[in-house]
């Protein structure tokens, strides 16, 4: 199966229905993540259906619900995670989800505090593709890979009669997703030689790799390293529409300026925009995650995967563009 750079059954114009994976909390990237699908979507581009924690950790949910509400869009379900990774708050997400005003309300308000009871992620994921039309969603996964596989061996429901992969492959068109590294030059690739979405759960990465019934566009650990978001637009940019809690956590994530690599964001916008010649696409071939998380790319004419690229123009294109976006007015 070859993947075409623009799905024929995708109408012109019409807005591209996201599901969103997230480990947030674990990085700032994630966030900007967010910001950039409700920036996107303030233009119309894209719906985002719900969102799902693959992070272990009640305050991940919570920001989420803060985020989304800060955009004007506090009615999305979110589903946690159950007995997933990293259950650690992080450096953002319970801070940011506590920070009040001085009269003692919440600065950022959310109706999903860290005990409200919401979706479990794979009912959530199961209810929401159930509901759409075939062939309609793409699932932007950009953490672990738990709910992904999960999702795939779920067993029918309430919601569906059809087991899990098969429900995939009836109403997902794509699985655009940040994870891998590939590189065999130390310079492109993590420190520890195997990227971290993979290395926290290499069986659920295995998994949705080797199983997954859709396409699948990669976006690699070195393409977001290549393409840094500027601090100068935390800095300057989010305050001209109040408090946000996306600069509020980036402000917390690192010590101020820095410039951090966009990661998560590069999968939401080939997700968005698959058309605007943002990235270089490589040919179809097959990813493999090996037993010890290393992953290796061979090309196929057969094959259902790609890898993104970007050339030092495309580089500098989506760079600007980020900034632009993730600091969009937020719909209130």
């Amino acid at each position: 199966m070859t993947l075409s750079l623009v799905p024929k059954f995708v109408p012109a114009g019409e807005p591209v229905s996201l599901i969103f994976d997230t480990d947030i909390g674990n990085d700032i990237d994630d966030a900007l993540a967010l910001a950039l699908i409700h920036g996107l979507e303030n233009r119309g581009e894209c719906r985002l259906l719900a969102v799902t924690c693959s992070k272990q950790n009640k305050f991940a949910a919570s920001y989420i619900d803060a985020v989304n509400t800060y955009y004007g869009r506090g009615d999305i379900p979110i589903g946690r995670v159950r007995n997933g990774k990293t259950p650690e708050p992080g450096s953002y997400v319970k801070r940011v989800v506590e920070t009040k005003n001085t009269d003692g309300t919440p600065r950022y308000p959310h109706d999903l505090g860290p005990e409200t009871k919401t979706f479990e992620a794979i009912d959530l994921l199961r209810k929401t593709l159930a509901s759409q039309p075939d062939q309609s969603v793409v699932l932007v996964v950009v953490g672990f890979s738990t709910n992904a596989s999960r999702l795939l061996a779920s067993p029918p429901d309430k919601h569906s009669d059809l087991p899990g992969r098969e429900l995939v492959k009836k109403k997902v068109r794509l699985l655009s997703m940040m994870a891998c590294s590939f590189a065999t030059d130390p310079k492109k690739r993590p420190r520890t030689g195997i990227e971290y979405n993979v290395r926290i759960d290499i069986p659920e990465a295995r998994s949705v790799i080797h199983n997954w019934p859709t396409p699948i566009v990669m976006s690699p650990w070195w393409l977001g390293q290549s393409i840094r978001y500027p601090s100068i637009s935390i800095e300057h940019d989010f305050a001209r529409f109040g408090p946000n809690p996306v600069e509020q956590g980036y402000r917390l994530w690192g010590k101020m300026p820095y410039d951090r690599p966009t990661y998560d964001l590069t999968s939401v916008l080939y997700a968005v925009r698959p058309d605007r010649a943002y990235f270089e696409l490589s040919k179809p071939g097959r990813i493999t995650i090996h037993n010890d998380g290393r992953s290796t790319f061979a090309v196929s004419a057969n094959g259902s995967h790609r890898i993104l690229s970007a050339t030092p123009d495309q580089v500098v294109r989506v760079r600007e563009l980020f900034t632009l976006l993730c600091s969009a007015q937020p719909r209130h």
